[in-house]
């Protein structure tokens, strides 16, 4: 059973290897919120898998140690583990979706794990965990649905209390569900009236159809940028705890996660993962009612690809405004982009790529396309540009 005696154990067990990660104040994630940000991507390999990794890893006998460890993963309890058995000794086999981003692949194999890259998703990767667990006699290191992972998730609900004593709610992310299962465990044991709330990326929500429906679902896909927390099915004893000790789990979308990421760089001069910022964009955009509250968003992992990242700065930048596009039709004569151009200037925005299209069979043949994308300010910029170019007599078709 999940105890707060094995959660208090497992805070013992890490303080050899994790640390008590910071928490910081963040007040420009929501003006109308104390919010403050546990700084998970923070942590050694980067998240908080570490925790849960080590701490069942501690208690394995003898002999199922000698067999070495097995476990699938996203990307960041695969480091976790890799880590925790290389600390102890043992030999460790991950495995891991194909997708999974290139960085948390290297990172896994720096630990000394063998990595077993398999077709599909985080699900496809569990079934072959299980399968080569049973043909090789491994013991089998469950990402979220044991007890003694999720008592060392729960340390983090420990530290929590600590450091904001009088917290009234904690907003965490969701995959498969033992990082919220051990934080709202600890929590509502030490201070029964802090609001627990969950969050999934609208692509994978998985346990928030469970949670509302009151009974386990599967989804036949999932689709997000939150890589770390695209899970089909949720755990049997995670969703026990979901059940019983949170208090509602909402969703948000991969827009919303890329403004939340870009905000966190820009304000906070964090890096966090799609799967780690979910918890900051539901605060961001009202998702969970945080209004006058004292809230701790846990930003549960940094571990981002490069290339992805950039891809996702570039959808956050869109998303708040901040970058625009713009396509304009034009007479076919001299002087017309010329004329974009100054009052592009004029209002302050700034254009980072231009294409002329003379050749676009729906328009007119005195006629062309010019497609902009500008640095602007915010929407209300974006839509003073429009404004602009129309009183001056050019066409915004988009």
């Amino acid at each position: 059973m999940l105890t707060l005696d094995k959660v208090y154990q497992a805070a013992h067990v890490l303080k050899k290897v994790a640390k008590v990660t910071e928490v910081i104040e963040a007040p420009k994630i929501n003006p109308e919120a104390q919010v403050y940000l546990k700084t998970e991507n923070l942590q050694v390999t980067g998240s908080f898998k570490l925790r849960g990794a080590y701490y069942k890893i501690s208690t394995l006998s003898d002999e199922e140690k000698q067999r070495g460890v097995i476990a699938c993963s996203a990307g960041n309890h695969a480091q976790g583990v890799a880590l925790a058995a290389r600390e102890s000794g043992i030999p460790a086999v991950i495995c891991l979706p194909e997708t999974a981003p290139i960085s948390k692949v290297q990172a896994t194999k720096s630990y000394g794990a063998q990595v077993v890259l398999v077709k599909g998703v985080y699900d496809d990767a569990y079934e072959e965990a299980l399968r080569l667990q049973k043909e090789k006699g491994y013991t089998f290191v469950h990402p979220y649905d044991d007890e003694k992972v999720i008592a060392g998730q729960g340390t983090i609900g420990l530290e929590l209390l600590d450091q904001i004593p009088d917290l009234d709610a904690v907003v965490v992310p969701i995959g498969g569900g033992g990082l919220i299962s051990g934080i709202a465990f600890a929590i509502k044991q030490l201070n029964p009236d802090c609001k627990v709330y969950g969050v999934q990326a609208a692509g994978a929500p998985s346990m928030f159809n469970s949670h509302h429906g009151h009974k386990i679902e599967t989804l036949s896909s999932v689709f997000t940028i939150a890589d770390g927390i695209a899970v089909k099915t949720p755990g049997k004893i995670t969703f026990d705890c979901v059940e019983k000790y949170v208090d509602d789990i909402v969703t948000v979308t991969d827009d919303e996660i890329s403004t939340a990421i870009l905000s966190l760089i820009e304000h906070q001069k964090l890096i966090a993962e799609g799967a780690g910022a979910v918890s900051v964009a539901a605060v961001m955009f009202n998702k969970v009612d945080v209004k006058g509250k004292k809230v701790a968003c846990v930003v549960s992992g940094g571990n981002i690809d490069v290339t992805i990242l950039s891809k996702v700065i570039s959808r956050g930048l869109q998303r708040s405004g901040r970058s625009a596009d713009l396509t304009i039709e034009l007479h076919d004569r001299p002087g017309e982009l010329r004329g974009v151009s100054k009052i592009v200037a004029d209002m302050g925005a700034n254009v980072v790529s231009v294409h002329h299209d003379r050749t676009d069979v729906d328009g007119a043949v005195s006629g062309c396309y010019l497609k902009i994308r500008m640095e602007t300010r915010d929407h209300n910029h974006v839509q003073q540009i429009r404004e602009a170019l129309k009183s001056n007599g050019f066409k915004v078709i988009d």
